[in-house]
């Protein structure tokens, strides 16, 4: 089968080309540096020729809010339309859990957007939405520096590995469209504060965390299960101790 996988070059779609091509299906790594621009439609109609199924693993260069909301809608409708005139019979699109959960967070504002477009399209789909990346927990730690120490939220949190996602990515994409959305997380969940710290002291960071109920999230303001499952989802199977003694192999 071929399985087109667009962003198929970054750090979840060249796990989830592996994985397909390991499984014998044509899986074509797509992306602007292969001549395949989602947002400008260059490259597209030629890429999905025959392909029975494309992966939106995009991901936009700036996240300001504008320039996110920008990129997902341009993407998001120049796919839907390369795919209805290629006959593609399944879109899988990786999207973030708390999506609907947090509208004053420029970036979930326009996943959400994006996810409205894919399920106007009329091309059978699958959304997956993921909490964070293990992989990104250091720039969550960035991200909340303030007067030299890390303000966390004691909001809940429960991060996944990116095999993990990339896994469970190429699993839905094989099987049958959902018509809807499905949550995959880690299998742990804690307070991000501890997640975080965990994180931190594992790297050898002593930057102090301040437990602050009123710190945001990259912007938008975060309630107790703003950032993780709050009904059915799939776990992955890498704990963060795994995780982390892998990285440091």
């Amino acid at each position: 089968m071929k399985i087109v996988v667009m962003g198929g070059s970054g750090l979840i779609g060249a796990k989830t080309v592996a994985i397909l091509r390991s499984k014998g299906h044509e899986a074509v790594a797509a992306s602007p540096r292969s001549g395949v621009n989602a947002v400008t439609g260059e490259g597209l109609h030629e890429a999905l020729r025959d392909a029975q199924v494309v992966i939106d693993l995009t991901n936009a260069p700036s996240w300001a809010p504008d320039d996110v909301m920008a990129f997902f809608r341009a993407s998001a409708t120049n796919l839907g339309k390369a795919e209805a005139a290629a006959g593609v019979q399944h879109h899988v699109a990786l999207s973030v859990v708390g999506t609907d959960r947090m509208p004053d967070n420029g970036y979930f504002r326009a996943k959400a957007a994006q996810e409205k477009l894919i399920a106007e399209a009329g091309v059978p789909y699958s959304i997956v939405r993921a909490t964070q990346f293990y992989e990104f927990l250091g720039g969550i730690a960035d991200a909340g520096m303030q007067d030299g120490k890390v303000h966390l939220s004691p909001g809940q949190f429960q991060p996944i590995a990116a095999d993990d996602v990339a896994a469970i990515v190429a699993d839905v994409a094989l099987g049958a469209p959902l018509l809807g959305i499905v949550d995959i997380a880690g299998p742990e969940r804690a307070p991000l504060n501890r997640i975080i710290g965990r994180y931190l002291k594992a790297k050898g960071d002593v930057r102090e965390i301040v437990v602050d109920p009123d710190a945001t999230y990259f912007g938008g303001t975060i309630s107790e299960d703003s950032l993780v499952p709050t009904g059915e989802a799939r776990r992955g199977g890498i704990g963060l101790d795994e995780w982390l003694a892998r990285a440091h192999a």
